[in-house]
């Protein structure tokens, strides 16, 4: 239980530094170059998997031997774009059916998704040594 709760932790450093490039690039991309909320959270969000990625895969989750690095971000690409529907799937209701501002429903999608991302990645890619 002491490693799922440091691996957690590891995690959320990851996913904090995550979150602020894909928040960052959402407002930036919305508020400064005019681009529709829906089209800047998926800017934000495939920068920040990339980051996520790298990071996750070296400081967070042990490779599984057996399964080679193509397969294993292929894995997670697929996972990442899930994550992504999902995330975009919540910023439109929110937005549109709500009527929240974009960024109050995305810090609630980045906690949902969180879930997501930390459960299936930890199923489909951790070694768990």
């Amino acid at each position: 239980m002491k490693k799922l709760i440091e691996q957690f932790m590891k995690f959320g450093v990851v996913g904090f530094i995550a979150f602020f490039i894909d928040y960052g690039l959402l407002a930036f991309c919305t508020e400064i170059l005019h681009i529709n909320y829906l089209v800047s959270a998926t800017i934000g969000f495939t920068v920040s998997v990339i980051f996520n990625y790298l990071a996750s895969m070296r400081y967070v989750f042990t490779h599984k031997e057996g399964m080679s690095r193509r397969r294993e971000f292929v894995i997670f690409v697929v996972l990442s774009v899930i994550g992504l529907i999902i995330n975009n799937a919540i910023m439109w209701a929110g937005v549109e059916l709500l009527h929240v501002h974009y960024l109050i429903v995305k810090i609630a999608a980045t906690a949902i998704v969180m879930v997501w991302n930390f459960v299936t990645r930890k199923v489909f890619l951790d070694a768990g040594e």
